[in-house]
């Protein structure tokens, strides 16, 4: 964190320094595991459900932390801690006052569906001019948040920030660290229902961004999505996707299975692009990178340059060739929307489609029917085979039955998939992280 020192983090969190601490002393970025600490960092001491990290404070001063942040002083440490009385609301503050000494562009990013994608897409286009700096993993809620943006140095030129929420209020704490010079919305979805129960509670949680955003800002969202098409905002708005009426539209859009092109027109600009991995839900992210690029002052040269240059990361419709079926591995995460788009990519691939699908995730009382509607889904876009598991991913068999076969776990399923799968077959993978479905594609690639 370029000049943010310790006694400026201990003022902006109203924290008191115990120990020998030298004050003027820079801080690197923010840790919250104390294996991970580099000489100057500032580890964060959080209470976990199984550890407690105010018992590896010594750790991590031992790795050369420069500083603690922390609820308490373990007994006989000496060494610098900052103490506060919770550690939560002090490092956001901390982030809050860095945020305000920063003044290159920061775009954040949020939606249901996409954000990573919409991340690394952006972060290719902008970095066909500047250094970027851009959310790592999955680094977007409360905690990341301030992680990311304490990575942000001199040498970056702009900053891409994938904000994540799954309750009302976290996006205005998010907001209040990052405050974006750019807001980007990829889509208003089934996720989190659990907490934000309907599609209009997922708005109204996604959009408290717009609460703190300067008027002036611009907003990018998807046209596309008749939420946010609808929505409307103090801000300048641009839409984005396949409508003729979005500003940032794509047409003629053809897919491979190593690359998906289209032509990315907005006004009298028409861009001929090149994405190097399979899947009509990438279109959106080159739309959005595009948009940014718009929006920033990028050549055309470098905005298809930039979406060339994507890569996707995690187990996100990864596209396999195992020898003997095309495997599409898209079991990173799950939600309704998400799954659309997935066995819509399905549905371009050759020979008999097969969806292996599992429990979606905090979708709340209608979690029942909302697999339903996916199983049928499934069966209307031409699917011959459905093989689920799950308490939830059951339901899918409710919604195809003629198609489907349920099982009782996934090691069960495991062990059908020789009598199930045909050589030449494309087999889709997706559920939700918690029901571990990447054991399923691995059992696949060497089936």
């Amino acid at each position: 964190m370029d000049g943010m020192t310790i006694g400026k983090a201990a003022l902006a969190c109203g924290g008191k320094l115990c120990g020998r601490c030298e004050p003027e002393r820079e801080l690197g970025s923010v840790v919250i595991d104390s294996r991970e600490v580099r000489p100057g960092d500032l580890f964060v001491a959080y209470r976990g459900e199984r550890l407690d990290g105010h018992d590896y404070i010594s750790a991590a001063l031992d790795r050369g932390a420069a500083c603690c942040l922390a609820e308490r002083v373990p007994e006989g440490e000496e060494r610098c801690v900052l103490l506060v009385g919770n550690v939560q609301t002090a490092l956001e503050q901390i982030a809050a006052a860095y945020r305000d000494t920063l003044s290159l562009p920061i775009i954040g990013i949020t939606g249901s569906v996409g954000k990573t994608s919409a991340k690394e897409m952006i972060s290719a286009v902008l970095s066909s001019r500047w250094s970027v700096l851009k959310t790592d993993k999955n680094l977007n809620n409360q905690i990341g948040v301030p992680m990311t943006l304490s990575r942000i140095t001199k040498e970056h030129e702009a900053a891409v920030v994938e904000m994540g929420i799954s309750g009302f209020g976290e996006m205005y704490a998010l907001t209040r660290m990052v405050r974006p010079t750019l807001a980007v919305f990829t889509l208003i979805g089934h996720a989190h229902l659990e907490f934000l129960h309907d599609l209009d509670g997922v708005l109204r949680a996604k959009t408290e961004m717009l609460e703190l955003m300067d008027e002036k800002a611009c907003v990018i969202m998807n046209g596309d999505d008749e939420k946010l098409r609808s929505f409307p905002c103090r801000q300048r708005k641009v839409t984005f996707g396949m409508g003729g009426d979005c500003d940032v539209r794509a047409e003629n859009v053809r897919s491979f299975e190593d690359r998906t092109e289209c032509e990315i027109v907005c006004g009298a600009r028409r861009l001929c692009v090149v994405i190097p991995a399979f899947g009509r839900p990438l279109i959106y992210a080159a739309l959005e990178g595009a948009a940014v690029g718009f929006e920033m002052g990028l050549t055309d040269e470098e905005i298809v340059r930039g979406v060339a240059s994507f890569e996707n990361v995690g187990r996100r419709a990864k596209l396999i060739r195992t020898g003997k079926i095309v495997l599409l591995d898209d079991c990173y995460n799950s939600n309704p929307d998400a799954l659309k788009g997935a066995i819509d990519s399905l549905a371009e691939l050759p020979g008999r489609q097969v969806c292996i699908l599992g429990d979606m995730l905090e979708m709340g009382p209608d979690a029942p029917e909302l697999h339903r509607t996916g199983g049928a889904y499934a069966r209307e876009k031409g699917v011959a085979r459905l093989l689920c598991c799950g308490e939830l991913g059951r339901f899918f068999a409710e919604g195809a039955p003629e198609i489907s076969r349920v099982f009782p776990d996934r090691e069960t399923l495991i062990a059908a998939l020789g009598e199930e799968i045909r050589e030449g077959d494309s087999v889709l993978v997706k559920a939700s992280r918690g029901a571990r479905f990447e054991t399923i594609s691995e059992a696949l690639k060497v089936l």
